[in-house]
């Protein structure tokens, strides 16, 4: 318990950061709304510009547009970006900081198994997920009372907020993963940048274009928005793969972490 509230409080203020990053950028994107429904036919000639393949990475349907669900997921792909970035660092650094910060030594001769080391780290990143997530839904809640944005599907809505989570336990799975394979990681950002900017290229690149085996390897296909809101639910191949990837990342990191050598300070 010790080690948990040690970690919740050591990521508070790097959480707060990235909180409020989410939130600033949906007020921006979202704050922009109003002018845009009021003069939609200019915003569609303008979008119609760009590539298909710029189209379907930025989620944007050009028959939906005139409508909230149409234009937030232009504004989500850029939020998920972002949410996957802190996530993965957050994954890489959780266990890896003990041997940057050099306090690996003090606290691998307390009298607690590495096991346990890992499920205290483990459950305070995933607390501070959570935590950021409560409060940029609950920030995105009062955006939309304040902005006019007109009559909505609000469970629609609330569905495509949610993969925001599917995606960060992901990305967060694969950075914790990846770290417990160097002895020490003294900078995780360009490895973070690296991973989520490469699978959102297999995203860009590939998309369904490859058939449905394809959305398999980048995360970023695994929630579609345009199902979403056409089907009115998750697409439940894609849940079950989240959960492998996250839960055979977690059982990796548990097996090598417990069993390799540190070195000593």
């Amino acid at each position: 318990m010790n080690m948990y509230v040690h970690e919740l409080r050591s990521l508070r203020k790097s959480s707060f950061i990235w909180a409020f990053a989410l939130v600033a950028l949906a007020a921006l994107y979202l704050s922009l709304y109003p002018g845009v429904a009021k003069d939609v036919t200019a915003f569609k000639e303008l979008i119609s510009g760009y590539p298909p393949t710029v189209r379907a990475l930025l989620g944007i349907n050009l028959e939906r547009l005139s409508t909230l669900l149409g234009f937030y997921p232009m504004v989500f792909s850029f939020i998920v970006l972002c949410g996957a970035v802190q996530s993965m660092q957050l994954g890489l650094s959780i266990l890896s900081k003990e041997m940057s910060e050099r306090t690996a030594d003090f606290l691998l001769v307390k009298p607690v198994s590495r096991s346990a080391i890992v499920t205290s780290k483990v459950f305070a990143a995933l607390t501070m997920i959570l935590l950021i997530d409560i409060v940029f839904f609950a920030a995105l809640i009062g955006l939309l009372q304040v902005i006019d944005v007109g009559a909505f599907d609000r469970q629609l809505f609330f569905l495509i907020n949610v993969t925001l989570v599917f995606i960060q336990l992901i990305f967060f799975a694969l950075g914790l993963a990846i770290s417990v394979f160097f002895r020490k990681l003294k900078a995780v950002l360009p490895i973070t940048l690296g991973v989520v900017i490469g699978f959102y290229m297999l995203f860009a690149l590939f998309g369904k274009d490859r058939g449905e085996l394809f959305r398999f390897f980048s995360p970023f296909q695994y929630f579609d928005v345009g199902y979403i809101l056409d089907h009115g639910t998750l697409e439940w191949p894609y849940l079950l793969a989240t959960a492998v990837v996250f839960l055979v990342c977690l059982v990796i990191s548990y097996l090598v972490f417990t069993r390799k050598d540190i070195d000593a300070i």
